[in-house]
């Protein structure tokens, strides 16, 4: 499979280097120079310096020969108008575009229809569905869907006081007494497969499936209950705090609606429990004027006053999203020690992701990785459905249909699955479940793995007979 990347930024790069790892022929296009060598010297790659709208910088760069084209510079026109190119020179099957514009990327495209794009990604609303998701779920912690299961994947960081820690995870399924299932745990931004001999330390971060009633018990046991957030923080009004405070208030209106009775007073009250914080005075002015039933406040968040003025102690959630993730994290936390009972922080940094868990944050969104995971999930289509990337890309969770006959009635010990990967999840019918080495595998089964990046080309060659 060919590649062609235009734009070798924080997306870009990220996502050329996970396929390079799977050994996917990649060709990066990029515009800066000191940007694109920093991606030759990392990437084992070709790196064209020059621009992508470019159709003899095309040419050069093989696109003729290439399965997918993904233009994901800064520039919504240059992504857009790359794309157009290819389809308009080149027999290319897929084109992706990262587009930031709402207006652009909330059109019903199709090939014919708006410049050749097949795919348009928007890393705002990739990462505000990953937010209003984990609300909706009652904020405990981030969570993994799937298409094909009732699984969920859900994530906690052990604390000092934890009751888990320095115990092996046999003793903490024996003490709980639920079917669970520790997928992998992320110690010190490196990934361990565990046993039920392994023990847990303070400050790792384990990723476990179960069903989500199960998980609902598991997390209460730990002090993490679903928390409805009726009252809200939102701090950043770009375009994910937007995003977010439209959801919420649709949540709300939806839930007025059985308490019309209600005197409007009561109602209006209730509505402006949704509260925006914006230092700059004209962005409150239009979040003023587009979410009349929120209350918006033109402050700095790093006044320490704001939050008496405000009344915000007694709130239940706080969301950062400003475009400073340092921050956002410094917000969550210190909004929880005066009484705020969850928070949300948008980062980007791998390393901010595990320092924000360790700190208390209950939840954090990595546009970036939202981002990076919902392309290499097109680039991916067919027999894989859901794709998720840990760890600065070292591991992944990927959920596909099986399809390959010479595996098909084999038990999982029986099939010669590659070094640190393991079946978490197996779904036939309507039957879920949670396998060991002794279940088998059928033609039309939906599996959830955990791998190593550099094994994920093995992995869908066994199970789906291609590479």
């Amino acid at each position: 499979m060919k590649i062609v990347i235009v734009g070798a930024g924080i997306v870009g790069f990220q996502i050329a280097k996970q396929l390079i790892d799977e050994r996917k022929d990649v060709v990066i296009i990029e515009k800066d120079p000191k940007v694109a060598n920093h991606a030759s010297n990392y990437l084992d790659c070709m790196v064209v310096t020059d621009e992508g709208n470019n159709v003899e910088i095309l040419k050069k760069a093989g696109v003729d020969k290439a399965d997918f084209f993904i233009s994901v510079t800064g520039s919504d026109e240059v992504n857009m108008i790359s794309c157009g190119l290819v389809a308009n020179e080149f027999d290319i099957p897929y084109k992706i575009a990262r587009v930031r514009n709402l207006e652009y990327s909330q059109r019903q495209i199709s090939s014919s229809l708006f410049l050749g794009i097949d795919h348009i990604v928007n890393p705002d609303i990739e990462a505000s569905k990953v937010i209003t998701r984990s609300i909706e779920h009652g904020v405990v912690s981030d969570i993994l869907f799937f298409e094909k299961t009732s699984f969920q994947m859900r994530n906690f960081t052990i604390g000092d006081n934890s009751i888990f820690k320095d115990k092996s995870l046999q003793e903490i399924k024996n003490s709980v007494e639920l079917d669970f299932l520790v997928a992998f745990i992320l110690r010190e931004n490196n990934y361990i497969i565990p046993t039920g001999d392994t023990v847990v330390r303070q400050n790792d971060n384990l990723y476990i499936v179960a069903k989500e009633e199960n998980l609902e018990k598991l997390f209460s046991q730990i002090g993490k209950f679903r928390l409805k957030s009726n009252k809200v923080v939102i701090v950043g009004g770009g375009k994910i705090g937007n995003y977010v405070a439209d959801h919420l208030l649709q949540m709300q209106r939806s839930d007025l609606n059985f308490m019309s009775k209600l005197t409007r007073s009561i109602v209006q009250k209730w509505r402006k429990n949704i509260v925006i914080v914006d230092r700059d005075i004209e962005t409150c002015n239009v979040l003023a004027e587009r979410f009349p039933d929120a209350l918006v406040l033109n402050e700095d968040i790093s006044d320490e006053g704001i939050y008496e003025e405000g009344g915000f102690n007694d709130y239940d959630l706080i969301v950062t999203a400003t475009g400073n993730q340092e921050l956002n994290i410094i917000t969550a936390v210190y909004a929880k020690t005066l009484g705020i009972k969850r928070s949300i922080a948008m980062v980007n940094k791998n390393n901010y992701i595990n320092i924000a868990a360790g700190l208390g944050i209950d939840v954090t969104v990595s546009q970036k990785n939202s981002m990076v995971n919902s392309i290499l999930k097109l680039i991916r289509k067919g027999n894989i459905k859901n794709i998720y990337s840990f760890s600065d890309g070292k591991v992944e969770v990927i959920e596909l249909a099986v399809e390959n006959s010479s595996i098909s009635g084999k038990t999982i010990k029986e099939i010669n699955l590659p070094p640190q990967t393991l079946i978490v999840s197996l779904t036939r019918g309507d039957e879920n479940i949670l396998p060991d080495g002794n279940c088998s595998i059928q033609n039309g089964d939906y599996i959830i793995v955990i791998a190593q990046k550099d094994s994920i080309s093995k992995i869908e060659n066994i199970f789906t007979g291609k590479e």
